[in-house]
């Protein structure tokens, strides 16, 4: 892996997605895992953008509408994975149901049609390896747990400061089994100093992707 602070360009990327083969039916599938609050969602949303300016169809899922409630981040990935994943690259249309942190229940229905170029999906186990053989590109998002932390406190409020203690310590576990960043094709800094353009950059901790691609 070659080890890089410098910034990449989100359209290098891209470039890297487009140019092989869709592995998930028509769709490539760009997945973006890390310990919370280190900036999956914004990530995403970079991507989602850029992707559009391209004007490929660009469908975005969030773990956190699959996880069944703060311990139920293993079933997400289920649903993920059987409801969406394996029904798209056999062809079908991927569906899945909204997980409402208010009441606690799954919700309304959304649908991810076939015809989708880039699906983004983010948050943590969306790297999972189960995953693997449908994904075009794999990121890895990461900054300290005191940075990570006070983000989510000023998210989610002081109420849930255990909460988000306790989510740390599992997913913690959970990434040691999966090994999840030593298997990203891109390690990303959620915070970083390198000078750069947030909107159409990241700025890459190590990098291996194939020599003709982004990391060349």
């Amino acid at each position: 892996m070659e080890s890089t602070e410098t910034p990449l360009t989100l359209d290098s990327l891209l470039d890297h997605v487009q140019a092989a083969p869709p592995r998930l039916g028509r769709t490539r599938l760009i997945s973006i895992d890390g310990p919370a609050g280190s900036g999956k969602s914004t990530l995403a949303g970079r991507f989602e953008a850029r992707a559009k300016a391209r004007d490929l169809n660009t469908f975005v899922i969030h773990m956190d509408d699959l996880y069944d409630g703060w311990a139920g981040a293993e079933r997400g990935f289920a649903l993920l994975r059987d409801h969406v994943l394996q029904r798209l690259s056999d062809g079908r249309e991927g569906r899945y149901r909204r997980y409402d942190w208010n009441t606690g229940t799954y919700a309304e229905l959304h649908v991810v049609p076939v015809t989708v170029d880039v699906l983004i999906v983010e948050g943590v186990t969306s790297c999972d390896r189960d995953a693997d053989k449908w994904q075009s590109l794999r990121l890895w998002i990461e900054t300290t747990n005191e940075v990570r932390l006070d983000r989510g406190i000023e998210r989610d409020g002081e109420a849930l400061r255990d909460h988000w203690l306790e989510w740390m310590r599992w997913e913690r576990d959970h990434f040691a089994t999966q090994s999840t960043r030593d298997r990203a094709q891109v390690v990303v800094d959620g915070n970083p100093e390198v000078p750069h353009d947030p909107s159409a950059e990241l700025v890459a901790k190590s990098v291996a992707l194939p020599h003709d691609s982004a990391a060349s």
